[in-house]
């Protein structure tokens, strides 16, 4: 990256809107405002501004006079990236912003490449590579409760709860080193005890981040959610109920609805992604091409979905196409939603039945919204949510898990190593990999390659 240019870049979504923005960010930034930027009051000037300050004018575009522009003022190092910043905001809309763009770039400013500020700021020592990834992840994510998790991320906790576990392993490296190699020092020796003690202690922390990671992602981006049934059941009603208006067609003739019908929504603290599907039922050689087409695409969603809602009905026994259907869901993330309970009565399909298959049933009646709360609390369990608090640091992208994955899977090993009888030499090899897998995560090690790999995925401007 070329730290000595200066670079811009749209910061706000392209197109219609109240303003639009353009972040302009390297050491000739004030500079190069200067040449386009003209100050309403007299006396102002961009060169003279302090950080931390805004200044009204306008912006010139080939020596005329464009949009009002407010300007907004950061001094190195007391900025975004670490660098002399500049942001200018215009009128909304394509014109001005691309007027604006075209102005600095003809000034000297290069464009901005995607993530480029913030990379600016990781080299500039203004954030970490997890703080860095966290930066998106607090854009895209779906719901308070996630972007309060990513947020976590953003602030540094989850920075500093990999660092206490590092300092922890690093004390007890530093003790194992200078045992083996100072035998002269009288340095005391490291008991067994107290040695697989802190490794395993350290291994406990990593597991629980591990373990939360899936939740998190289920908080910050959703989860793909089927809802599977024979015809008739009420999933068209189900899905219209969560979705607050008639998304789906709902009629009593049984087969309605045949291809998939998507809506997002969101269930409490999680998103769900739905997929209505055509009834599954046995339609034999003979029967619709059409509806038999829907039936195999409902089957494909199930073998997708991160979150099956297998809706029967329970005013009526279940049927074959019921009990195929529980028999495909077991071993899956499924919660088993009996509907219609209002003309259950005595009728009531037995949870005996289905607890084989599942591992949440919920009584609904989908046309009055009974029910709703418990499966809201169901599929928070189910996913984990529940038990995840978002304020709480977690692993927030698939390299984070793969390099706690990997200390945490060093740490046992080393466990392993000295149950087995092995001597402490061998255990510091496994110690020595759990610590550069952390380092790996925090980004103190992180090559070249794996931080282009993780600005790849920014958009341009942040």
């Amino acid at each position: 990256m070329e730290l000595h240019t200066t670079i811009c870049a749209l910061a706000t979504p392209p197109g219609e809107g109240g303003i639009a923005t353009v972040r302009v960010s390297g050491p000739d930034a004030y500079a190069i405002v200067s040449k386009i930027f003209a100050p309403v009051r007299q006396g102002k000037s961009v060169a003279d501004a302090k950080g931390y300050t805004a200044m009204l004018g306008h912006y010139l575009l080939h020596g005329a006079e464009m949009d009002e522009c407010v300007a907004l003022f950061f001094r190195a190092p007391h900025s975004y990236t670490g660098e002399d910043v500049i942001e200018l905001s215009v009128h909304g809309g394509t014109a001005m912003a691309d007027g604006l763009q075209e102005a600095l770039i003809t000034a000297g400013c290069v464009p901005a490449g995607p993530g480029e500020f913030t990379r600016r700021a990781l080299e500039n020592g203004r954030m970490s590579l997890t703080q860095a990834e966290a930066v998106m992840e607090v854009i895209a994510a779906n719901g308070r409760q996630g972007a309060a998790l990513a947020k976590s991320a953003l602030d540094g906790r989850l920075a500093k709860r990999i660092g206490k576990i590092q300092t922890a392993l690093q004390t007890l490296n530093a003790h194992l080193t200078a045992w083996v190699d100072y035998p002269e020092e009288d340095v005391p020796e490291l008991s067994d005890e107290a040695f697989v003690r802190t490794l395993t202690a350290q291994k406990g922390k990593l597991d629980a981040l591990i373990n939360g990671y899936s939740a998190g992602a289920v908080l910050r981006h959703g989860v793909d959610c089927v809802l599977l049934g024979r015809p008739n059941v009420g999933k068209s009603t189900l899905l219209n109920l969560l979705a607050g208006f008639d998304r789906a067609i709902v009629t009593p003739v049984a087969g309605t609805t045949r291809d998939i019908v998507e809506q997002a929504v969101q269930l409490g603290s999680v998103r769900l992604n739905l997929f209505d599907t055509a009834g599954v039922r046995e339609v034999g050689a003979d029967g619709d091409a059409i509806e038999a087409e829907g039936i195999r695409r409902s089957w494909k969603k199930l073998d997708e979905a991160g979150l099956v809602l297998a809706v029967f009905d329970a005013a009526q026994p279940l049927s074959d196409d019921d009990l195929e259907l529980a028999r495909r869901c077991q071993g899956r993330p499924a919660i088993a939603v009996l509907n219609k309970q209002d003309l259950a009565g005595e009728q009531d399909v037995p949870h005996g039945t289905l607890e084989p298959y599942f591992k949440k049933i919920v009584p609904m009646c989908a046309k009055d919204a009974v029910g709703l709360q418990a499966l809201t609390d169901a599929v928070a369990d189910l996913l984990g949510t529940a038990q995840l608090d978002p304020g709480a640091a977690q692993l927030c992208s698939a390299r984070q898990l793969s390099a706690a994955t990997r200390a945490r899977d060093a740490l046992a090993e080393a466990i392993r190593a000295r149950q087995d009888g092995f001597g402490l030499d061998a255990a510091a090899v496994c110690l020595t990999d759990a610590l550069q897998a952390l380092c790996d995560l925090t980004g103190e090690s992180a090559t070249e390659a794996t931080i282009d790999e993780v600005f790849e995925t920014f958009c341009v401007g942040k």
